[in-house]
């Protein structure tokens, strides 16, 4: 298989412009079959929803080559089933498993020229997302909607191997304690726009947010899931129904536990109780894991592992995590869904 004329080994995390996307329509209370499209533009009604109220969500998960020159997709059932559970929260018709898979593989296998070759660290980033469409202009439900699967070529998030990154402690609230944190909402991201900003200001790689209602324990960083490796050697990460549950993470978990041996445990960070972790991090899809050197609190700056160098235990999950996922580590039964 011929891949693009692409530097690989410089390739960022933006737009480009790609063969082929997948969309369906939800019409009369069924989705369509959908089709591959070379149109990446989507011409919608003036009124609709997605535009004025919000009624949309998006998933991301990437295709990885591997040695053998076979695609792997990781946990694309765990993302249909989130978009599942954010498309019941917005009063989105459901896009069924079986049908956010096909889409996801079709797209992959009609781009894969885009998908780099094994060993360059870039991978087949996908973007699946629903949207409320059709005439309306009222507070309610869309008549119709679309879902679509598009995919974008990124590289190695990390230039010059995994580097710790420090991050601010925002006064900003990501979400409120009952609203739509834990779903993939567009509305989240734009409401940390500002905090991501004003922390890049003081050269900080991102914001970091304390729980809505007390602001004193940790429950995002950035976009992504914190986690922290504990002295006694836990792994440790953020329980709140206003966390986005990171597919990322919880695979994190499993894998602390089950190949690291490590006690595995969702409870309380709280943000003046830093003092008990050698190692933290972030993760999400598109960094997989960013280590955190240090996290300033007001005038309290908090230094981890350290601010230059990868702590051990965060390098063997990262190590583990990717071998899985370009396929050099044997996945745990029902994690890689194969491209054919």
């Amino acid at each position: 298989m011929t891949t693009k004329n692409i530097d690989w080994q410089n390739l960022g995390f933006s737009y480009i412009k790609t063969d082929f996307r997948f969309i369906a329509r939800w019409k009369d209370g069924q989705w369509n079959e959908g089709e591959l499209t070379t149109d990446n533009t989507l011409h919608i009604h003036e009124g609709s929803t997605a535009l004025h109220y919000g009624q949309q969500c998006f998933e991301g998960l990437k295709a990885y080559r591997c040695k053998d020159g076979s695609i792997n997709l990781f946990r694309p059932d765990q993302n249909a089933k989130r978009m599942q559970v954010t498309c019941n929260r917005l009063l989105m018709p459901q896009v069924p498993v079986d049908m956010f898979i096909r889409a996801c593989k079709e797209v992959v296998k009609a781009n894969q020229e885009w998908l780099a070759p094994y060993g360059t660290g870039a991978t087949l980033y996908l973007r699946p997302f629903v949207i409320g469409v059709g005439e309306n202009i009222g507070v309610r439900a869309a008549p119709e909607y679309i879902f679509s699967v598009f995919c974008v070529p990124v590289g190695a998030y990390f230039k010059g191997g995994l580097a710790p990154a420090n991050f601010l402690v925002s006064d900003y609230d990501r979400a409120a304690p009952n609203g739509t944190g834990g779903v993939k909402v567009g509305g989240n991201y734009a409401a940390s726009l500002l905090p991501h900003e004003l922390a890049v200001e003081r050269k900080f790689a991102d914001a970091i947010y304390l729980d809505p209602k007390t602001h004193t324990k940790i429950e995002e960083v950035g976009a992504a899931n914190f986690f922290g490796i504990t002295k006694d050697n836990k792994f440790i990460t953020p329980a709140s129904a206003s966390i986005l549950p990171s597919i990322t993470k919880y695979s994190l978990l499993h894998l602390a536990k089950e190949r690291l041996g490590m006690e595995a445990i969702e409870g309380d960070v709280y943000i003046d109780q830093l003092d008990q972790f050698a190692e933290a991090g972030a993760c999400g899809t598109a960094a997989v894991i960013t280590p955190i050197g240090g996290i300033q609190n007001g005038d309290n700056f908090h230094v981890f592992y350290s601010e230059k160098e990868v702590g051990p235990v965060t390098k063997r999950l990262y190590a583990e995590l990717t071998g899985i996922q370009f396929g050099d580590v044997e996945a745990p039964e029902g994690w890689i869904v194969k491209v054919e």
